[in-house]
C-alpha cells in the first residue's frame, strides 16, 4: 500500500476569543483525510465551513487544537503540529507549495525576480543557476500571459488578475510534492483559467498531491480526482 504524501488524523481546530472571556469557537472535531501522489482533492462546502482554515492548518499557518498532520518530506515523515520553525521553513521551501488568493512580495522587486526566487535560492551564488532560474521564470510569465513590458516592474503596480498570475507562477515554478491551492483562479479570465487547469493537471501527472478550493464549479470538476465535503468535518459542539 502506498504511503500518502499527506495524512490528517483526528485533527480538530478551535479558535479562542481572548477578548470575549476566552470564548471558544469550534470549527472541526475530527478531520481524517489522506492525499496520495497524483491526487487532486477538491474541498467542497458552503462559505464559512472552514475550507481555507483547513488549508492553513496543513500549511501550519494555524496550529491544530488536536490531532496529527503528517507530510512525507525528503528526510522522512514530519508532524506539522509539532514542527520546529526552522524545519517548517525547509518544508515550505522544498515540500509544500501554497497558492493563496493574495500576493505578498517585497516592494520594488521586479516580477521576473519574484517568480524566479524559489529556483534562484537553490542556485546560491552560481551565475549559471541564477540565469537558468530567470529563464524558467520568463517561460512561466509568458505562459501565464504577463506582457513582457511588465516583467521588470514590481507586481504591486499590477492589476488583481496579473498579481494572481504572478502568485501562481511564483508558487508553482518549483515542483513540490504537496501543493495547496486556495481559489487560484478567482481573479482570472477564461483563457488564463484554462492555463491554470493545465498547470494543475501537469502537477498531478508528475506525482504531486494537491488539495484545493475552487468556488468555480467548472474548474473544480476539471481538476478533481476526488472531492471532500468539509461540512462532514464540521464540529457539532456548542
Amino acid at each position: 500500500m502506498t504511503t500518502p504524501l499527506l495524512l490528517l488524523q483526528g485533527v480538530a481546530k478551535r479558535f479562542t476569543l481572548h477578548h470575549q472571556n476566552q470564548l471558544e469557537l469550534p470549527v472541526f472535531d475530527a478531520v481524517d483525510l489522506s492525499v496520495s501522489a497524483g491526487e487532486c482533492v477538491v474541498l467542497d462546502g458552503a462559505s464559512g465551513l472552514g475550507k481555507s482554515t483547513l488549508l492553513k492548518l496543513i500549511y501550519a499557518n494555524y496550529r491544530a487544537s488536536a490531532g496529527r498532520i503528517t507530510v512525507q518530506a525528503p528526510a522522512g515523515p514530519v508532524d506539522l503540529t509539532e514542527v520546529a520553525p526552522r524545519e517548517l521553513v525547509r518544508l515550505r521551501r522544498d515540500t509544500i507549495g501554497y497558492v493563496s488568493q493574495f500576493l505578498r512580495v517585497i516592494p520594488r522587486v521586479p516580477a521576473l525576480d519574484v517568480v524566479a526566487e524559489p529556483l534562484a535560492e537553490d542556485a546560491g551564488d552560481d551565475p549559471a543557476g541564477i540565469e537558468a532560474a530567470r529563464a524558467e521564470a520568463r517561460r512561466w510569465l509568458a505562459r501565464l500571459r504577463i506582457p513582457e513590458r511588465l516583467w521588470h516592474l514590481p507586481p504591486a503596480t499590477f492589476s488583481g488578475g496579473e498579481q494572481q498570475r504572478i502568485n501562481i507562477a511564483r508558487n508553482m515554478i518549483k515542483p513540490k510534492p504537496l501543493l495547496l491551492l486556495d481559489e487560484p483562479t478567482a481573479s482570472l479570465d477564461a483563457a488564463n483559467t484554462a492555463t491554470v487547469i493545465e498547470l494543475i493537471r501537469e502537477a498531478t501527472a508528475r506525482g504531486a498531491a494537491i488539495v484545493g478550493i475552487f468556488h468555480d464549479a467548472e474548474v473544480g470538476a476539471a481538476v478533481a480526482t476526488r472531492r471532500v465535503n468539509v461540512g462532514d468535518f464540521r464540529s457539532t459542539r456548542p
